[in-house]
């Protein structure tokens, strides 16, 4: 890549067992060697950041965004906004489900580590599924698919936030690219976001299969 240096380090999940003044103070030795430019938290609880900003300066964090959930617009993005700290928006599609392409327990492979996610289990991912409906048809209102709906949206909650989805195919990562020229106005923003009731289904974002989540 014709650099020596690494953009942008995370510490992809907060070790509860060692202090994160030790942590980022580490992080911050290689910044000072030129190895490193920012430092990044991944799923980092408020108080957290707030130590590990005042140990070094955080560029950015990452944790889960999308039109559902959104936790982080009650405290940690106004906290991130206070501090100077960009967002990285991972999950930007909630796994898959606000692709428009999952239509119940079926359309997930036997393998589709999705299965061990509470919010594709059975009780929850029929309930979910119906809730994302609406978006379906604001999207083809406007000529564009589910993703970019859902991508467009988020890259109007702020300059700073840059969502992350996954892709596997060069067609989606086209598609994802374009959704940062789809223009909304506020009113489609505000009817975007109504569409989905974040709170209609209770779950948690992981199992004990597959650890995760924020730290305190």
């Amino acid at each position: 890549m014709n650099t020596d240096a690494i953009d942008l380090f995370f510490q992809h999940r907060v070790d509860k067992d060692v202090p994160i003044e030790d942590t980022v103070g580490a992080m911050a030795q290689l910044v000072e060697q030129g190895k490193v430019r920012f430092l990044g938290l991944s799923e980092a609880g408020p108080d957290t950041i707030r130590r590990a900003h005042t140990t070094h300066p955080i560029a950015a964090l990452q944790t889960e965004y999308s039109l559902w959930p959104r936790f982080v617009e009650d405290e940690f993005l106004p906290l991130c906004r206070e501090l100077g700290i960009g967002f990285f928006a991972y999950s930007p599609l909630r796994r898959g489900m606000l692709t428009g392409k999952i239509e119940g327990a079926d359309s997930l492979g036997e393998g589709d580590r999705r299965r061990d996610h509470p919010r594709f289990q059975a009780g929850n991912i029929d309930a979910n599924v119906a809730i994302v409906q609406p978006l379906k048809e604001i999207a083809v209102s406007k000529g564009i698919s589910m993703p970019q709906l859902a991508i467009a949206w988020l890259l109007h909650q702020g300059e700073d936030i840059v969502p992350i989805p996954g892709m596997n195919r060069t067609t989606h990562l086209l598609e994802n690219i374009a959704a940062a020229d789809i223009p909304l106005s506020d009113e489609e923003v505000q009817q975007t976001g109504a569409a989905v009731m974040a709170d209609a289904v209770s779950e948690t974002r992981y199992s004990e299969k597959t650890p995760g989540g924020l730290s305190i």
